[in-house]
């Protein structure tokens, strides 16, 4: 018997069973079986006004609570979800459903689980009247939140949207160096940072260690909700991701599967279908860089010369702030760099150059090759690496060509259709603000 059939039949009930706020922040109550789990965020600069309305905010927490929920119902993936708090209509119950299946995508391939929509999960309410809502902020709404991520995308949003420098703020959630740093860079002191603490509670960790199942989950969408609430707090008009157009390329050809689900438009049109419906209210959710590929943002990052000491990129990295130089990621950001930047400035920020380097074969073939799963990491198209990856050698003629590179090339030699004119149509930019990527 594989694990996810062993744990399914002996836990097959997941319960929500509340979420509490106060001052300090807020938490939820989980449960499978005899295991219980308790979530938590702090507030940690963000204040609820005492005369705002909470009926809104709390139905925004209960659904941060239901993004939060997918992280602990994966390590035994029971088939029943009962929601004894907050209030879910049918229509809300797929919605839910639909985000739960594409963002587990990942999770369902690596874990060699096979299963569909009907029957991976259902999801009992206890209420199903959703309430309607106002807008709790009384004053005029402006400016946007920007999440900061500390890597080259949420740099290049920072910058484009400087125009507005006076009325965004930057959203962050575990504040560390590299996201603390990339605001201060682009001139955010910290009483404009907004960072929610968000804590994993122990007994999942336990279950993990126990040998329960473990795998990826959509954290966008719970940067989604949080950021949400946050931009409700404080009266921003705009919520300014920085996810390309790109995210929607998938990780294995010929499946669904994509580590970058809750990035993708798919994700987006969705998210904001569900504001729309359902919470009615202000501020607008949009990535600002859909329109663009990561080769035009690449090639936006490195005109920003103040931030090369700083962002860094890397998951591995990032609890020391700093670049692993052994991962897919770390090589992803390299190759992209490496058509705008020489060998100096990158060894500078990597350490070391990561295409002269032989173990990194089979990284470089799936980030390049069809036939190959691309790594499970936030990268480009093979389109994209493959473009910087020309330019990159020919801004090295003459020189020494790095292994990986040499190789490439030998089987590679044609140019690539270039990708600076590249506009992604389906997005939702704002018109006021669209004419900032056609500059």
């Amino acid at each position: 018997m594989d694990k996810f059939t062993e744990l399914r039949s002996r836990y097959d009930t997941f319960i929500y069973h509340s979420y509490s706020i106060d001052d300090v922040g807020f938490s939820f109550h989980f449960s499978i079986g005899e295991y219980e789990f308790f979530p938590e965020w702090k507030w940690n600069g963000l204040v609820i006004p005492h005369d705002m309305d909470r009926k809104l905010i709390e139905y925004i927490i209960f659904c941060i609570g239901m993004t939060e929920l997918v992280s602990y119902w994966k390590c035994a993936c029971p088939f029943h979800v009962k929601v004894e708090c907050g209030a879910l209509n049918d229509a809300q119950i797929e919605w839910w459903k639909k985000l739960y299946w594409g963002g587990l995508g990942e999770f369902f391939y690596r874990n060699g689980i096979e299963t569909d929509f009907d029957s991976f999960m259902t999801i009992e309410p206890v209420c199903c009247d959703v309430p309607a809502f106002y807008d709790p902020f009384t004053g005029e709404r402006r400016g946007a939140l920007i999440p900061v991520g500390g890597g080259k995308d949420s740099v290049v949003t920072l910058e484009l949207l400087s125009g507005m420098w006076d009325d965004n703020l930057c959203y962050i959630i575990n504040p560390r160096g590299t996201t603390i740093n990339c605001a201060h860079t682009a001139g955010y002191a910290d009483d404009r940072i907004i960072g929610l603490k968000r804590s994993i509670h122990k007994e999942l960790l336990n279950r993990n260690a126990d040998g329960w199942l473990n795998g990826h989950t959509p954290f966008s969408a719970i940067v989604a909700f949080s950021a949400y609430l946050t931009a409700v707090i404080t009266g921003k008009k705009y919520i300014a991701l920085s996810n390309e157009s790109s995210a929607n390329e998938g990780n294995v050809s010929g499946t669904g599967v994509n580590h970058q689900y809750s990035k993708s438009t798919e994700f987006e049109r969705d998210f904001r279908s569900f504001c729309a419906k359902w919470l009615i209210v202000p501020p607008e959710y949009f990535s600002m860089l859909r329109p663009w590929s990561e080769w035009q943002i690449a090639k936006k990052f490195v005109s920003y010369k103040k931030y090369l000491p700083v962002f860094k990129s890397c998951n591995l990295g990032s609890k020391t702030d700093s670049w692993c130089g052994k991962c897919a990621k770390c090589l992803y950001v390299y190759i992209m760099l490496a058509a705008f930047l020489d060998n100096g400035e990158l060894i500078k920020i990597f350490g070391s150059d990561m295409l002269d380097n032989a173990e990194f074969r089979d990284m470089f073939k799936g980030l390049v090759y069809a036939d190959f799963d691309k790594p499970f990491e936030c990268v480009g198209t093979r389109a994209e690496i493959r473009l910087a990856l020309y330019n990159a050698y020919k801004r090295r003629e003459g020189e020494k060509i790095p292994l990986l590179l040499k190789e490439y090339i030998a089987k590679e030699p044609e140019e690539p259709e270039t990708l600076d004119g590249h506009f992604d149509t389906d997005n939702f930019v704002p018109a006021e603000l669209v004419g900032l990527l056609k500059e």
